[in-house]
């Protein structure tokens, strides 16, 4: 009779251990079906595990890579252990979401020495602010659906897009939703013109499985980089980086690089443009729409803007955090790699006396630049 019984109490565990399963892959697929209504081009899921990537990103730390960005190694150890960034974290459902604008061609703007090139992610809106607002929408969609479903299931997230510790490359690379590229930018059938968006959860669902390499024996993106920063297939120096030079960096943008940096005032696409992968790219969402004609500004005009215009256009952009000093700092750099008008000198001029160090240096390296290199005409 004792026997019996414990069998019967088995099989009830067997079969709740089932159901349980089968609610999890349930919510999995509608999770990934309300992923496509609210504009992810795909979504996939993973578990905590990042040991070998965090242990690449020691190395890569131990060896300077990271540049002045010292928030890399202030909280190293918190990218490694996903369940102390939050507390019961069992599955990471990872995002990804298409933004590449219609806009004027990348390799025209890069032609013209004249124009300012602005990387095509911050053309249009903060994608901060969209990525997390979208997620939070589908956590509502799941807290929904739990209530009707799973009324005693707890559920604890969080929601990041590029807003705190996260291997985002790699839990995508484990969710099946992209590659890590040998430029070591998040890779898919469909290119590489997306943003990367996770919820760390306490729901254990299933996980997908890791997406396949498909770099092979390219590498186009290490043959065309302007610095040579990707300097080994999957590895970037950022101190050598144009994104990193005219976005992370707060200093002087080191001269030998300078004249390297061509037109581009704000990101580098290069290594993107020059990817096969990219011909299969889709449009993005109408939320990073090219917003300011940033596509197709020319440098005079951009360096006359005074910082309330800098602020005020640039509202809602990624553009506006490194803020009017950098900006102007960017596009002397590009004035000086310019063609030598008479407009080129006569802005440079009206900065040579501006209130910021940083400003008049880079000033005064681009008059040397114009001046040396060709009469103005």
């Amino acid at each position: 009779m004792t026997m019996q019984t414990n069998r019967s109490s088995t099989n009830a565990i067997a079969t709740d251990m089932d159901r349980s399963s089968i609610d999890s892959v349930a919510l999995a697929t509608r999770i990934k079906q309300w992923g496509e209504t609210l504009g992810f081009s795909q979504i996939g899921i993973t578990q905590t595990d990042v040991t070998e990537a965090a242990r690449k990103l020691r190395q890569w730390l131990e060896a300077g890579h990271h540049g002045a960005m010292d928030y890399m190694t202030k909280h190293s150890d918190l990218r490694a252990k996903p369940s102390e960034l939050l507390p019961g974290t069992v599955s990471i459902i990872s995002a990804r979401m298409p933004y590449l604008p219609t806009a004027k061609s990348s390799e025209e703007v890069l032609a013209n020495r004249e124009a300012a090139y602005v990387s095509r992610y911050a053309l249009g809106r903060d994608y901060h602010k969209t990525i997390r607002a979208r997620l939070q929408k589908l956590v509502e969609y799941i807290r929904a659906d739990l209530a009707t479903t799973q009324p005693d299931r707890n559920f604890v997230y969080r929601v990041f897009s590029d807003s705190a510790p996260v291997l985002e490359v790699e839990l995508a690379r484990q969710a099946g939703i992209a590659w890590r590229g040998k430029h070591t930018l998040s890779l898919s059938r469909t290119g590489s013109w997306h943003f990367l968006g996770e919820i760390y959860t306490s729901l254990p669902l299933p996980p997908d499985r890791p997406d396949k390499n498909r770099c092979g024996t390219c590498t186009r993106c290490i043959d065309c980089c302007p610095t040579s920063a990707i300097v080994a297939p999957y590895k970037v120096d950022a101190r050598l980086c144009i994104s990193y030079l005219t976005i992370e960096l707060q200093g002087p943008i080191p001269v030998p690089l300078r004249p390297l940096i061509g037109n581009r005032i704000y990101g580098c696409d290069d290594c993107q443009l020059c990817c096969p992968w990219n011909r299969f790219a889709k449009p993005g969402d109408q939320d990073f729409a090219v917003r300011n004609s940033l596509d197709s500004y020319n440098l005079v005009d951009l360096f006359a803007w005074s910082k309330e215009e800098f602020e005020n256009r640039l509202q809602g952009s990624p553009i506006r955090r490194i803020g009017h000093e950098r900006w102007l700092r960017n596009i002397a750099v590009g004035l000086g790699n310019s063609a030598p008008t008479t407009a080129t000198l006569t802005a440079l001029k009206s900065r040579i006396d501006h209130s910021s160090a940083l400003v008049r240096e880079h000033v005064t390296w681009a008059l040397s630049q114009t001046l040396r290199n060709q009469r103005p005409t």
